[in-house]
């Protein structure tokens, strides 16, 4: 890689600039040099329209993936869970960086919307052992909302969309009584507010919190100096949770959640798919020794289609028609 600059395809977001620096660095410590290329996807040029509704695979990473092959760029960064579980043609990954929080995060107005919905001494309480209060709240994320409803079936929604900093900004100047994040996206550049808490009973996306690098698949020079970067552990956890996924044939339109650990060479699984209004729900945990658990995100899926995951996925289906 001698007197290469390897060009960094990323978004012009704060927060995907932030991942692109990210590897730049990496590349740095391997005295490798490197430039931030932006491009421009679909996903922001529209922020209108609720992301489940947009109705394209990788509307976060089409536009970089076109860059990649018409060899605009060497490598692409993305949030992981914006990567469809089948990369286009030509594009492998190639590094998986450490996971950062996987957690998702209220964000609220005011402390006394939080005792309304239950959230009392720092702990969230079961709503059926409290008489909660229906608040208003904002996400364009399917699996939030489904996840919420569940929960919270009086909810009134709101579509979210924007960067980070528009996010924030608009649940200032709305009337709502607060929005969801994904922890990762707020830390990481620094705007987690005062006033928000981790929804710890709400399973994230698959691969939440982690950030992939990509590269064309005959690349084999720049696939060769990533991989000195890429975190197995995060790897293998973030296969597992998109097997999963990609099992239950799961997009940006369906609510599919899953989180993998590792502890003590056994790997544990949690995963779940829901209805979009959140009445029904197949979920499913299972654990495997670190040595059998490649495959585990693919038999929890089976089990969970057998479970009711399949009606629940043909009810979706069916409501797109």
């Amino acid at each position: 890689m001698a007197n290469t600059i390897i060009r960094i395809g990323t978004r012009e977001s704060p927060l995907a600039v932030w991942q692109a620096t990210q590897v730049q660095n990496l590349l740095t410590s391997q005295n490798v040099q490197s430039e931030l290329v932006y491009i421009k996807s679909e996903g922001d040029t529209d922020l209108i329209t609720p992301l489940y509704a947009l109705g394209v695979q990788g509307i976060f990473t089409k536009a970089l993936d076109a860059a990649l092959l018409n060899n605009r760029i060497d490598i692409a960064v993305h949030s992981m869970k914006d990567v469809p579980v089948q990369m286009a043609e030509g594009i492998v990954q190639a590094a998986v960086l450490k996971r950062a929080s996987y957690k998702d995060v209220f964000v609220y107005k005011n402390k006394t919307d939080l005792e309304k919905i239950g959230y009392i001494n720092n702990v969230w309480t079961d709503p059926l052992q409290v008489s909660y209060s229906p608040l208003t709240i904002a996400t364009s994320s399917v699996r939030r909302i489904a996840q919420w409803l569940n929960r919270y079936p009086d909810t009134i929604i709101e579509n979210l969309r924007g960067n980070v900093n528009t996010r924030l900004n608009k649940v200032k100047t709305n009337n709502w009584n607060g929005a969801i994040f994904a922890a990762a996206g707020i830390e990481r550049i620094n705007l987690r507010p005062e006033n928000s808490v981790d929804i710890d009973w709400m399973l994230p996306a698959p691969a939440q919190g982690a950030i992939v690098v990509v590269c064309k698949k005959d690349d084999e020079a720049i696939f060769n100096v990533c991989s000195n970067f890429n975190d197995k552990g995060t790897a293998l956890c973030v296969k597992i949770e998109r097997d999963f996924l990609k099992t239950l044939m799961g997009g940006c339109s369906t609510p599919v959640s899953a989180l993998t650990k590792v502890e003590d060479n056994t790997v544990m699984f949690n995963g779940n798919i829901l209805s979009t209004d959140g009445k029904q729900k197949a979920e499913i945990s299972k654990t495997a020794p670190l040595s059998e658990a490649a495959s585990l995100g693919t038999i929890a899926g089976e089990e969970v289609l057998k479970k009711g995951g399949d009606k629940i996925i043909e009810q979706i289906r069916n409501a797109g028609k």
